[in-house]
């Protein structure tokens, strides 16, 4: 395995066969090699993978099971610490929120940027037990503290997080921080860490509250106190791959808060009829004392840190308009933050469990053979390989597998989006989380369940939320300067009036405290990713698996759609038409012999329509030996010590062996939209093979509905040109362009992509790698089943439905429709609040509903997309 530096290139192209590409990380690039045989027209049997930012990407091998189980629940518990929108706990009630994540894999000894795995290894972690941690400090931007925190939102789902790995003299460790999840911790952690000179990158992943670092090898215990000193509470895996187990977390009462709430309806009430001012205050500090200590603990550990959070922010202005003696309007702000941030942090949890509600599709248990041959109801992840696996009616499978007996119509809505039922019988696979309908089968097991189709889908979308959008960096970068901005307008509102104009310094200051409640930028930061998850999320039920929030975000600007033909626009499943014989002293049966023992070999389309054809005619097929691929022409072997090559038209010219008879008779089959290919001796052409493939009714409706967003398509084959112009008109395609060898299809892709159009390509995610790589958007066609599709592509179709790609444009115009909605609310609401403080109309509680008002209405609005 080879590692080649890049400086910053976009793509990385090869001409030669068996070499997959992938997009520059940062310079580094990573090529692996594949072996894989194709003909006619499909010749590189190359791969590409495209590197999201940062270092949370992983580029994994084919061969390898890299799956992670995250069926199982790690309960954690935690309290104060610094967050962003976290709602107080000082005092306050009910239940921590319940946070549940995969097993932190162990370290590893050896590593390759981008996390990338060797040969033939399994690299799955089974984590069969449940762990609970309680946390003394670090509360999330949007959970409740546990201290005595209040409520119990519903249960967050997290992933598993990679294992520790060497990057060239440095180690890239991924930590978790529970109480990491909104920009206000990544900005505390950050310039913490950015000060240790042994700290060399960050990347943050704030839906999974994971902290990436690389560092030192020896600078691990000193990154961890760091997060410590901030309130935090690192997690790492244990030397066995196991966490440690710790008691389950205790619930807290929900009656404190409430408590609270009365009391400082109380303060305010007391004040409107007159009551005594010790009375009024009395109670206003009781209410902010039962809701906001934690608050007060978490912006003390900000503003020690340089850090002007909402916390501290909050803190403050509680405590000035304390000073100032608005006692009833301090402890009502107090109290309205943390009922506030329960309820956002019940909307973040959706959207974090979105993703996950896939995995619970697949059960615990399964009923296997024993090896007395009776049958005992199981562990799912216990399961091993070669298993067999009894699905009774009504059940949903397991485990992925293959039938060995019996048959049934199973829904596969959870992989392919499609709720129509397909039959399935001896030697088809099955995939867990499917639903078995009617009868009954067995099957055998061919991935653990750390490692199903499903699990690997889970993984893909946790990896693709780590990655930030477009819209996303901007966002992050223009939050860094809008808080300290806002800051020091609300410390000129509070001094210079008084002191330039003579204005009353209570008046001033009192708008300087409401400008401080409405200066973090928690909405709108929070506004781009849970709209990218809720996208994700959507995609992913809809059997569209979106590897980065770059892809979904860039999906509404295609422009132009390149197609494969063979299983992309057809069903791939061509028959055999004609067999002519073109010679007189071979007979017919050894031709197609011959013909059946090349095909065989082959798992190409064109070449499996000969092979079932001899074997439906009870044809013999002689042993092939020597046999070889020749990208984009057909195959060549021997047989009995003579060589003979089965291929296409551009193989017989090559070979000098075409004539204008046998030309003008390949035109006339040609035009007719079949495929003809030729079996060649050493000497001349001893028969032709004609092939018709079917196109799918869904792919005449998927080209109107694109056509209907504004893409124009482009169909690129290896076929033979007239076939290629007859199947596009077909379905309506604009361009079909034929004979196109890997190499062909990328300057075509390029061609398209003049004038900046952004341009889609669509393959089957090993086959025309140099294209898929050179196209903005790769997608892989049928990546059910496929561990190299749904690693490798950009978007990967979980079936062969091309309606899949409008749907996903649509998805993409939608996101970004919310993500522009969602940046408008949150700056629009700041800014009118801002104008109404500054003329003197602005009170502490409309900065209250400013701040975490709009964060409620961000986070709603991006929800809607999970029911797109």
């Amino acid at each position: 395995m080879s590692h080649a530096d890049v400086s910053k290139s976009r793509h990385e192209h090869g001409s030669g066969t068996g070499v997959a590409h992938e997009r520059d990380c940062d310079g580094i690039a990573v090529d692996a090699e594949r072996h894989d045989d194709h003909e006619h027209g499909h010749a590189c049997s190359n791969g590409h993978a495209h590197c999201c930012e940062g270092v949370n990407d992983q580029k994994l091998e084919p061969g390898h099971n890299y799956g992670h189980d995250h069926s199982d629940s790690h309960a954690h518990e935690y309290a104060a610490g610094d967050s962003c929108c976290a709602p107080a706990a000082g005092d306050s009630c009910c239940a921590p929120t319940t946070v549940t994540f995969g097993t932190l894999a162990a370290p590893t000894p050896e590593g390759a940027n981008d996390q990338k795995l060797g040969h033939g290894h399994e690299h799955g972690h089974d984590h069969g037990d449940s762990h609970a941690y309680e946390h003394a400090a670090g509360d999330s931007c949007c959970v409740p503290a546990a201290g005595d925190s209040c409520c119990a939102p519903a249960a967050v789902s997290l992933g598993a997080i990679a294992a520790p790995i060497a990057v060239g003299n440095a180690v890239r460790t991924q930590i978790r921080i529970l109480q990491m999840d909104c920009p206000t911790e990544e900005a505390l952690i950050r310039k913490k860490l950015t000060g240790m000179p042994a700290v060399t990158a960050m990347e943050f992943n704030l839906m999974q509250r994971v902290l990436t670092v690389v560092h030192k090898p020896e600078a691990l215990t000193p990154v961890l106190e760091a997060v410590r000193s901030l309130g935090f509470t690192p997690e790492l895996a244990a030397a066995d791959g196991q966490p440690a187990k710790v008691p389950e977390p205790e619930h807290k009462p929900w009656w404190p808060l409430a408590l609270a709430g009365v009391i400082a309806i109380g303060s305010e009430a007391a004040s409107w009829l007159g009551q005594p001012s010790w009375f009024v205050a009395a109670l206003a500090l009781l209410a902010v004392v039962g809701s906001g200590l934690t608050t007060y603990k978490k912006g003390w550990i900000a503003a020690r840190n340089g850090n002007l959070n909402i916390n501290a922010l909050m803190s403050i202005a509680v405590t000035g308009a304390l000073l100032l003696g608005q006692w009833p309007e301090a402890a009502m702000v107090m109290v309205l933050f943390t009922i506030a941030e329960l309820i956002e942090a019940k909307s973040l949890d959706r959207a974090r469990n979105a993703i996950q509600g896939l995995m619970r599709l697949a059960p615990e248990k399964a009923t296997v053979r024993q090896t007395d041959g009776s049958w005992a109801e199981v562990e799912a992840n216990s399961v091993t390989l070669g298993a067999v696996v009894r699905v009774k009616p009504g059940e949903r499978i397991g485990l992925d597998g293959e039938i060995t007996s019996g048959r049934s119509t199973i829904n596969q809505a959870p992989i392919t989006g499609e709720s129509l039922p397909i039959e399935k019988a001896e030697g088809d696979a099955v995939f867990a989380g499917t639903v078995n309908e009617s009868g009954s089968f067995e099957y055998k097991v061919t991935a653990a369940a750390n490692n199903t189709t499903l699990a690997r889908i889970i993984h893909a979308v946790e990896e693709a939320q780590g990655s930030k959008a477009p819209t996303q960096r901007f966002v992050d970068q223009f939050a860094r300067i809008y808080t300290p901005i806002v800051f020091v307008v609300a410390l000129a509102v509070a001094i210079v009036p008084p002191l330039i104009f003579s204005g009353s310094w209570f008046d001033w200051i009192y708008k300087a405290l409401v400008l401080l409640v409405i200066a973090c930028p928690c909405a709108l930061v929070i506004s781009t990713p849970v709209s990218i998850v809720s996208g994700l999320a959507a995609a992913a039920r809809r059997g569209i698996l979106v590897k980065g929030g770059t892809y979904l975000e860039q999906g509404r600007k295609l422009k132009w759609l390149a197609l494969d033909k063979t299983g992309t626009i057809t069903h791939g499943k061509p028959v055999q038409t004609e067999f002519e014989l073109r010679v007189t002293d071979i007979d017919a049966a050894r031709v197609r012999s011959l013909a059946a023992g090349l095909s065989s070999r082959s798992d190409h389309p064109v070449s499996m329509a000969i092979a079932r054809a001899a074997e439906s005619d009870n044809v013999t097929q002689y042993l092939v030996e020597e046999f070889e691929a020749i990208p984009g022409r057909g195959v060549r072997g021997v047989v009995d010590g003579k060589s003979y090559s089965l291929g296409n038209h551009r193989l017989v010219e090559e070979l000098g062996r075409c004539s204008a008879e046998l030309e003008e008779r390949l035109d006339a089959l040609e035009r007719q939209g079949k495929t003809v290919v030729m079996l060649i001796d050493d000497i001349r052409v001893l028969a032709l093979f004609a092939v018709a493939d079917t196109v799918k009714d869904s792919s005449r409706e998927a080209i109107s509905e694109l056509h209907k967003l504004g893409v124009r398509t482009a169909m690129l084959t290896g076929d033979n040109p007239h076939t290629a112009q007859a199947i596009a008109k077909q379905v309506g395609i604009d361009q079909a362009e034929g004979n196109q060898l890997p190499e062909d299809k990328l300057r075509a892709v390029e061609r398209l992509s003049a004038n900046s159009a952004m341009v889609g390509m669509v393959g089957d995610g090993i086959n025309d790698a140099p294209a898929l790589a050179r196209a903005d958007i790769g997608f892989a066609m049928g990546a059910m089943g496929t561990d190299t599709a749904i690693e490798t592509a950009d978007v990967a179709l979980m079936d062969d439905d091309l309606r899949k790609i409008p749907a996903f444009i649509r998805l993409s115009k939608a996101t970004h429709s919310i993500l522009v909605q969602n940046i408008t609310l949150a700056l629009g609401i700041k800014a009118v609040f801002l104008a109404l403080t500054l003329a003197g109309f602005g009170t502490m509680w409309m900065a209250v509903f400013a701040d975490v008002g709009a964060s409620l209405l961000v986070v709603g609005n991006g929800l809607r997309l999970l029911r797109k």
